[in-house]
């Protein structure tokens, strides 16, 4: 097991060692019916044909329509490769980029959730690095060499792949779900249409809005926080609880819409360079071994782990109290506790539960070993767990 001086003198190095990656953030293309503008980036980066990486249900919905036909307006071919599953595999990956190379396709557009961004990226990774499997390339930075150029398109307000440099990967045969993470993973260019994001359910809304929370609390309260890193994470806070309800109460508001992309795009660049932490590692583990969606298992578990921090995580919270806008506590535990209240009160709002219905108890051990597992000595905690410790946290999320 990882000890807490290891864990701190392995972040403190990866801290030092990351002021030297490149962190450009994607150049961003947005405002309403922004998607129909990509074709003109596309052409001026001298693509003729791309992969689009999707899923069935957004097919079905017809969702990329638009694209579809201001692609054709603009001669750049298109082949569709739809077959992405909610935590895509190492068979999804393959197949992609079977595609992609049948197709001569020159780029890659991610459009969808979190689950098309990270298979665009993973067989992005997989073209760069021919001779490693996705599983291979888990870990952080074992890509290192440019990917085709990606364009990322969200559909959905919460994960913030868009311009992260992780991809989630999940390997059916261990039920195991890890992330690649390198800065050659970053999309080129980052699409932020509220018009796609109209048609979201309440309940799609709800649990990627708490997935972008999440993704801004764990960046703000970890130990390897940057000035920007900190401002991105504190914004996002903001917008955030200004306008999450609105766009689940009120799913046709354009403004609430687009103002949760861009928490979501702001999140995304706090974490994607300051990391996540505990609330993550068990929500992938609890995602790989039940299928968890991993907004519903973020949004259930970020109150747990953050009332265990306890005193650690006061100042910080306290901050982001203050960001939200909220008001009646005074000092730092008091607007610390009223923060994470105010957590567990908004998801109750939004009909999110607070246990996860499938976790089973003989599961806990390997669910906390497998997530301390991703976590020491990468993640930034504020308080470095044990197994006992983190297992204690997993039985609170028993039904």
């Amino acid at each position: 097991m990882a000890s807490t001086l290891w864990c701190r003198t392995f972040q403190a190095g990866m801290f030092v060692a990351t002021q030297f990656l490149n962190w450009t953030p994607p150049d961003r293309i947005e405002g309403a019916g922004s998607v129909k503008r990509l074709p003109a980036r596309l052409k001026q980066d001298g693509l003729t044909k791309v992969l689009l990486v999707t899923d069935k249900g957004l097919t079905g919905l017809g969702l990329y329509g638009g694209l579809l036909d201001a692609l054709k307006d603009a001669n750049i071919g298109v082949v569709v490769f739809d077959d992405v599953q909610p935590n895509p595999t190492v068979g999804n990956i393959e197949a992609g980029l079977a595609l992609y190379q049948e197709s001569g396709a020159q780029g890659i557009v991610a459009f969808g959730g979190g689950s098309p961004m990270d298979c665009a990226k993973a067989i992005g990774a997989r073209i760069a690095r021919p001779g490693k499997t996705a599983i291979q390339l888990k870990g952080t930075l074992k890509v290192l060499k440019k990917i085709p150029p990606l364009y990322a398109i969200p559909t959905t307000a919460g994960t913030g792949s868009e311009c992260t440099i992780a991809a989630v990967v999940s390997d059916p045969a261990t039920h195991e779900k890890g992330a690649i993470n390198d800065p050659h993973l970053r999309p080129l260019v980052a699409v932020l249409d509220p018009e796609l994001t109209l048609g979201l359910p309440p309940h799609i809304t709800s649990t990627t809005g708490i997935d972008a929370l999440t993704h801004a609390v764990e960046a703000y309260i970890g130990h390897s926080n940057v000035a920007q890193t900190r401002k991105d994470a504190l914004e996002a806070t903001r917008l955030i609880f200004q306008y999450l309800e609105t766009a689940f109460n009120d799913g046709k508001n354009i403004e609430a819409r687009e103002q949760m992309l861009v928490a979501s795009h702001l999140a995304g660049l706090a974490f994607t360079r300051a990391y996540v932490g505990y609330v993550h590692s068990i929500a992938h583990n609890c995602g790989g071994m039940y299928g968890t969606p991993h907004g519903l298992a973020n949004a259930i578990i970020l109150p747990y782990v953050l009332e265990d921090f306890g005193a650690a995580v006061y100042e910080r919270l306290a901050e982001l109290y203050d960001a939200a806008e909220l008001s009646g506590a005074v000092g730092a535990e008091a607007k610390a506790k009223a923060f994470i209240a105010e957590i567990r009160a908004l998801n109750a709002r939004m009909n999110i539960p607070d246990k996860i219905d499938a976790l089973l108890e003989k599961d806990i051990p390997l669910i906390a070993q497998r997530a301390l597992k991703e976590g020491n000595p990468l993640y930034p905690v504020p308080v470095v767990w044990d197994q006992a410790h983190c297992e204690s946290v997993v039985r609170k999320l028993l039904k």
